[in-house]
């Protein structure tokens, strides 16, 4: 899937065009674009850091599962050239022990050199697309408190801040949410 979205305006910022994204199916080559992408601290910053391989063998599986189960994953983020350059989608709440337990969770990760270009926002408008297509009525975003970039690309999204709270680790944490029936 390819969409060239244009951002609306907001008070502060004029319309700008975004750039063209496409989503795909996570594969298996895609666990080692990912794990290369992600391999930074600066992008792991609020994820605990750099993974191994195989954490991305598992996810990628997982997505793919997700796929056929449900139409919907974190896909792959592809930019003009066909670069893999991070992951965006969805997926249900993964952890079983916190959280929001059965809530449908969007999310995003880029590799650093895709930051500040709109890829972020114009994937997540895609995925919004799609989960509304796939009859998803509300969808969450669990985000570090601290990590501004995703906020923003929250709020622009049009999410509210539902919570505020630590994670079991103590990390200080944000739940938004935005649901999707018919505004």
């Amino acid at each position: 899937m390819t969409t060239t979205p244009t951002s609306p305006a907001s008070p502060d910022s004029p319309a700008r065009p975004l750039p063209a994204v496409r989503l795909r199916v996570p594969t298996d080559e895609d666990a080692r674009a990912w794990h290369g992408v992600f391999d930074d601290p600066d992008v792991m910053e609020f994820l605990g850091g750099p993974a191994e391989l195989s954490l991305y063998e598992e996810f990628t599986a997982r997505q793919r599962m997700h796929d056929a189960q449900l139409g919907y994953c974190l896909w792959t983020l592809l930019d003009e050239e066909g670069a893999v350059i991070g992951f965006t989608g969805a997926q249900p709440w993964p952890q079983k022990e916190w959280g929001p337990v059965g809530e449908i969770e969007i999310g995003w990760r880029l590799a650093r050199p895709a930051w500040g270009r709109g890829y972020a926002y114009a994937a997540a408008l895609a995925t919004l697309d799609r989960l509304r297509e796939a009859g998803v009525p509300r969808v969450v975003a669990m985000i570090h408190a601290r990590n501004a970039r995703s906020v923003a690309v929250a709020e622009r999204l049009g999410m509210v801040l539902s919570e505020e709270f630590r994670t079991p680790g103590g990390n200080p944490c944000r739940r938004y949410s935005l649901g999707l029936g018919p505004e």
